[in-house]
């Protein structure tokens, strides 16, 4: 049996009812770990890979659940040892990419389009042949544009989901009113220092401070001005988050009132009866993951893959159960009813609501402003 007619017949079932979500999603996530590395019927088989497989994901709830749900069972099924790792941001994850062996890493979930032209610049992309993915005629057509322009014309990635780092505050102490007239300065109000936080990513600090400071975050002119936004920030915060699952407790335990968070892990506490509210302010922080496929990867059998995860019933059911929107046009495929809850969901398919980053601005400044924000953050 090849792989498209067991994608195909797994589909099937869940469709038919015979197969939970989370048993469908955890079947196709085992299958997607293997792609590139090993695939589960060994079709594709890599040498220097066979017994173990990898993968490297955002941690937190996502990992327990894959870890959970598709990992144990596919090394039961398989007798193949799943090594699943985590990273806290794209930085790290990069660093050891670049120290790995070609073929280590095959296909990576990356966020944002400044990340993808990383991996591109660096000589790391590959060439989809796109004949081999029919599906992505149904993603939004800017998702697929904006990474056209970096590799010119040719893709290395399907576009997979969107969100927005946001404002997260508990209601309990801070109201919707108050969030809307303060906005992003509410992360340097001193009526609510020792109960703040924020991710300690570079960008994300640089983003926010320059919302701040009146200027837009793909062009500040004073980055004197955006420096001690953030200083400020700093001495009036807990502490720095690192992961989405620290995000979580920190808001969760009421340690703290008000972050910047990730829009499906806020969502996620929503769902869990938690009042935490959320809101995007003017030219907030907009996102869109990715599945990349790394040079030196076998190539069709990632493209069959991609094929699969960007077919609307799958990819509404992966959407479904992490929170975040899928990169699929709603002007073409019907979304269902939870889909157009989700914090960041644009039902008009255009994405004119969310400001990205400009990957040219942030990749050309990296080099000093990361080296500034380390230094920043240990309180220089």
């Amino acid at each position: 049996m090849d792989n498209t007619t067991r994608y195909e017949r797994l589909r099937e079932r869940y469709m038919n009812g015979d197969l939970d979500r989370r048993s469908f999603l955890g079947l196709i996530g085992a299958a997607g770990l293997a792609y590139g590395v090993q695939t589960p019927f060994a079709r594709y088989a890599n040498a220097q890979t066979v017994g173990q497989v990898r993968f490297d994901g955002w941690g937190g709830v996502v990992s327990e659940a894959f870890r959970e749900y598709a990992f144990d069972p596919y090394t039961a099924d398989t007798g193949i040892e799943v090594v699943d790792g985590t990273f806290g941001g794209g930085d790290e994850y990069l660093s050891r990419v670049k120290a790995s062996q070609p073929g280590e890493y095959n296909i990576a979930h990356l966020s944002g389009v400044f990340d993808y032209a990383r991996y591109h610049n660096l000589g790391l992309s590959s060439e989809l042949n796109e004949a081999n993915i029919p599906n992505l005629e149904f993603v939004i057509p800017k998702l697929v544009e904006v990474f056209r322009k970096v590799s010119g014309g040719a893709l290395s990635c399907v576009p997979y989901d969107y969100g927005t780092t946001g404002l997260a505050y508990n209601r309990k102490y801070i109201s919707d009113e108050e969030m809307q007239q303060k906005g992003a300065k509410i992360l340097i109000d001193e009526a609510y220092k020792g109960k703040i936080a924020g991710w300690s990513d570079w960008r994300t600090r640089i983003w926010f401070a320059s919302l701040q400071t009146g200027q837009d975050p793909n062009g500040a002119t004073d980055m004197e001005a955006v420096w001690d936004a953030i200083r400020a920030h700093r001495d009036l915060s807990l502490k720095y988050w690192t992961s989405g699952a620290e995000l979580m407790s920190l808001l969760a335990e009421e340690e703290i009132y008000v972050t910047e968070g990730w829009s499906g892990r806020i969502y996620a506490l929503q769902e869990q009866g938690h009042d935490i509210g959320y809101y995007d302010p003017p030219n907030g922080y907009g996102w869109q993951e990715c599945l990349f496929v790394l040079k030196g990867s076998p190539m069709e059998a990632c493209e069959e893959l991609l094929n699969f995860m960007l077919a609307p019933e799958t990819s509404i059911a992966v959407a479904e159960g992490q929170n975040y929107p899928p990169a699929l046009d709603p002007n073409k495929v019907d979304l269902g009813s939870k889909i157009p809850t989700l914090p960041a969901f644009d039902p008009k398919g255009t994405l004119e609501g969310l400001t990205f980053a400009d990957p040219e601005y942030w990749n050309g400044n990296e080099a000093d402003w990361s080296k500034t924000f380390g230094r920043v953050q240990k309180g220089y």
